[in-house]
């Protein structure tokens, strides 16, 4: 796929090289890209913390007990007291932006409390901080061959298990990236 410039909607799959440890092994979910940077959420790094531990600092009373037991995500290195949530369509939210048909990301409140009381949207993913990329940078590290890109699913970034979505986001593009040199592309 040819490099048009804007990777809204694409999953960056960190290349084995990937020397940040806020990035290796990483698949995350574009949300924004323009000519003011790029917003991304890693969707597969699991904190020790669930949206018990959530709704408890955020003083959420008597929150639903399926929803308290979820994990919540390291969603990038920048903000990481801000909460992101990636979701499907279908309720919306005080400040949600359109990734794709099937994916929106609120950073209002008001999902959160909807999600506390088990009337949140039907798939849903929960991130504290995202990853931010000033103009051009995003652009130049995938020319540097730092990540790999593909068009998201709604499967990867709500149902594969957080262990399986580096392998999986590189398998749509017919890649077991565990076999790719950590030096490729660099002579």
């Amino acid at each position: 796929m040819g490099f048009d410039g804007f990777l809204t909607n694409q999953l960056l799959i960190a290349m084995p090289g990937m020397a940040d440890p806020n990035f290796s092994t990483t698949v995350t979910l574009i949300c924004e890209h323009n000519d003011e940077g790029a917003l991304g959420i890693v969707i597969n790094r699991p904190l020790d913390l669930t949206l018990a531990g959530l709704f408890e600092q955020l003083d959420v009373v008597d929150p639903d007990p399926q929803a308290s037991a979820r994990p919540v995500l390291m969603g990038g290195p920048v903000g990481p007291e801000r909460g992101f949530v990636l979701h499907d369509p279908g309720i919306s939210f005080e400040n949600s932006i359109e990734v794709s048909s099937d994916i929106y990301l609120t950073l209002s409140r008001d999902v959160i409390d909807a999600i506390a009381t088990g009337a949140g949207p039907q798939q849903s993913l929960v991130a504290l901080g995202y990853a931010g990329w000033e103009p051009g940078q995003l652009e130049y590290e995938m020319l540097a061959n730092s990540w790999l890109n593909v068009p998201a699913t709604p499967d990867i970034v709500f149902d594969t298990p957080f262990n399986d979505r580096w392998m999986s986001a590189a398998r749509t593009l017919g890649i077991d990236i565990s076999k790719i040199s950590p030096d490729a592309g660099h002579a």
